[in-house]
């Protein structure tokens, strides 16, 4: 039998990137785009390559491309250390694993190093993998610390939990990382909101700013550490601008949403150089009518347009620029029993 997992690209609507400094975010994972474990039972443990992990090109120049969206680095780092991580979790809890072996292979077409979370969708889909195998069941929000263990201690990337709790629980999701919530029990208080109460939301990028993550946290962190003034400032003013969001989607506030996107975006602009490709991207949605907020770290953003004459002027907008541009369909929220679902 083949195990089969998926798990999804997620955007951050508003308050990142607070999440990693003990603030609030509200984040959604969406359809479209997918990372993929395929698992079964064989007579050696194997990891399998993917498209993603090759070493033959075509010219230099398709390798420099390679690099340029991917990195350096495929996905059999991110498999390893995951398989890792999973045993140390069964280990640290007294969890028994039998003595089978497996041949693991993943895939993922959720475009790289554009903040939309591709690699902790590879985790997360791998961890949900090992779980149904072994019949480890993990708890959402104990899943999502173990991905960002994965990440944060395994493979040194930065990173904050925003990203791995919305793929861990799905939907939308409201988290709170309360300083005191996390070093008393290692995660903060996370909450499924109604999809039902967001107006219209898309998501464009543009692959040639594809970019680490690791890039922007390193010098953010760095300046948090250092006490500046204008960095703790901003985060207690994301936090409350998801607050402020989720006030707005209980009451249907559509403009205030829009509003609250924006402003994201510009404390973001504010604090340090974005870069021109990034504003280009915001300028442009902004020009259509659409608010724009970064979906991650920089390279796709989020935001709302006004019913399908609004998405119609983002695609003329994107397109004439040759940027991507999507409508975003939710995912259904997980609830707890439901945490490794398998793909028909």
């Amino acid at each position: 039998m083949i195990i089969r997992t998926v798990s999804y690209p997620r955007a951050g609507l508003i308050g990142n990137p607070s999440d990693g400094y003990f603030g609030k975010t509200i984040s959604a994972c969406f359809k479209g785009f997918q990372a993929q474990i395929e698992l079964w039972e064989s007579p050696t443990l194997e990891l399998l390559p993917s498209r993603r992990d090759h070493s033959v090109f075509q010219s230099i120049e398709s390798l420099h491309k390679d690099v340029r969206h991917h990195g350096y680095y495929g996905g059999f780092r991110l498999l390893k250390a995951t398989i890792k991580v999973f045993y140390d979790y069964c280990l640290r809890y007294g969890i028994q694993l039998d003595d089978r072996k497996f041949t693991l292979r993943y895939s993922s077409d959720i475009p790289s190093r554009v903040g939309l979370a591709g690699s902790s969708a590879i985790i997360t889909a791998c961890a949900r993998a090992l779980m149904a195998f072994y019949g480890v069941a993990i708890p959402r929000h104990l899943l999502a610390s173990l991905v960002l263990s994965v990440e944060n201690n395994e493979l040194g990337i930065p990173s904050g939990l925003q990203d791995r709790v919305a793929q861990a629980y799905q939907g939308v999701v409201f988290m709170d990382f309360n300083r005191k919530l996390l070093e008393a029990r290692g995660y903060g208080d996370y909450t499924h909101l109604d999809s039902t109460l967001l107006p219209s939301l898309y998501v464009a990028y543009r692959e040639d700013l594809s970019e680490g993550t690791e890039v922007f946290h390193n010098d953010l962190r760095a300046r948090w550490n250092a006490g500046e003034k204008d960095v703790v400032d901003a985060m207690a003013y994301w936090a409350d601008l998801a607050v402020s969001f989720r006030d707005a989607m209980q009451k249907g506030d559509r403009a205030a949403m829009h509003q609250l996107m924006n402003a994201n975006f510009d404390k973001r602009a504010s604090l340090y150089d974005v870069g021109d490709g990034n504003r280009e991207l915001v300028a442009t949605a902004r020009g259509a009518g659409a608010s724009a907020n970064f979906a991650g770290s920089g390279g796709a953003i989020v935001g709302i347009y006004d019913g399908d004459e609004g998405f119609t002027r983002l695609q003329h907008a994107f397109g004439a620029k040759d940027f991507r541009v999507l409508r975003l369909e939710l995912t259904e929220p997980l609830r707890e029993k439901a945490t490794f679902p398998p793909v028909a």
